[in-house]
């Protein structure tokens, strides 16, 4: 029995996600656990009003993110945790985690400090004749305290957000996040005008995004002359976006965080792959999801677990080769 756990995880947005069926399990099986997580800063939105979660912890990485870690390792030493999961391979997380004083602490072998954990887990990167989930291999760390079964990611968006965006739920809608931090992760923008000027114009269109993809979304409403199409890129946090998602006819998006927003809502999703694929471990979770790929055999895909700046091989076919009928034939 941990009386306080903290759960460390400061990667990206997806990554943060992933970690909430830890989050829900061990409540499950420690109900009177005071649970903490440390992020990045920026991801706080997530977990606002959270029901589970006692703190949030933040690392500030914009700038003197080494001496923000010093004073973070105090706060943590202060808290006097009884056991602490880092769900991290990063070396500077490991040494926080060695350095954190608590009683019990559990992360992945392949932790540079992990040897100085007093649990290791056994790290897989998922292949096509060995597939494991992301989820999966997070819970694999707390799976000596509770059990073998799955869950799913969980976010929970607050009365306000509800507020916020029942005005957008008036009529039947779709959600397209068009955008990707890697250009070899996101379907082309050619290609979704292309898709979104097919939608019957019936259905309003909402695209969705941080300011950063503003222009993108702008540029495909007005090149796809459909006539119900919002740009709400950067308009609406992250819960308000999972908030929308949550009650879509499905969301279009990429293998990227929205994606990872459908799954922790269990929203209606259509996963357009490119250079990624699946088996990797980062795919849908939501009961109704489709992934899109290429049928093309291309002995370059996968060209890397996360994505590239520009195709290696400079033709893209991985992307280019996607129908819209596919994406048409899910609506």
């Amino acid at each position: 029995m941990a009386d306080k756990i903290l759960i460390i995880q400061t990667a990206s947005i997806g990554d943060v996600i992933l970690i909430t069926p830890v989050i829900e399990k061990l409540h499950l099986f420690f109900p009177e656990s005071q649970i903490d997580i440390m992020i990045k800063k920026g991801y706080e939105g997530l977990f606002v009003e959270h029901p589970i979660l006692n703190k949030v912890l933040l690392w500030d990485k914009s700038q003197h993110k080494y001496n923000k870690l010093i004073q973070l390792l105090k706060q943590i030493r202060s808290e006097k945790y009884d056991l602490v999961i880092n769900v991290q391979r990063f070396a500077s997380t490991g040494l926080l985690t060695v350095l954190s004083g608590a009683a019990k602490t559990i992360g992945f072998d392949k932790n540079p400090f992990s040897r100085f954990f007093t649990t290791r887990i056994r790290h897989d990167i998922g292949l096509k004749d060995h597939f494991i989930h992301e989820v999966d291999r997070n819970l694999k760390l707390i799976e000596p305290l509770t059990n073998a079964e799955s869950e799913r990611p969980k976010l929970y968006p607050t009365k306000k957000n509800l507020i916020t965006t029942a005005k957008y739920k008036l009529q039947k809608y779709i959600c397209i996040a068009p955008a990707s931090l890697w250009f070899t992760k996101q379907y082309p923008e050619d290609q979704w005008i292309d898709f979104v000027s097919k939608i019957d114009s019936s259905f309003m269109i909402y695209l969705l995004g941080s300011k950063s993809d503003n222009d993108l979304c702008e540029r495909i409403k007005k090149l796809s002359n459909h006539c119900n199409v919002i740009n709400l890129a950067g308009k609406l946090n992250l819960l308000e976006s999972t908030a929308l998602m949550q009650d879509a006819a499905m969301n279009f998006v990429n293998d990227s965080a929205p994606m990872h927003l459908c799954s922790a809502v269990n929203a209606k999703t259509t996963v357009m792959y490119c250079s990624t694929i699946p088996e990797f471990g980062f795919g849908p979770l939501s009961d109704d999801a489709v992934i899109i790929q290429t049928n093309e055999k291309l002995d370059c895909r996968p060209c890397g677990l996360h994505g590239f700046k520009q195709c290696p091989e400079l033709h893209f076919k991985c992307a280019t080769t996607l129908s819209t009928n596919a994406l048409l034939n899910r609506l």
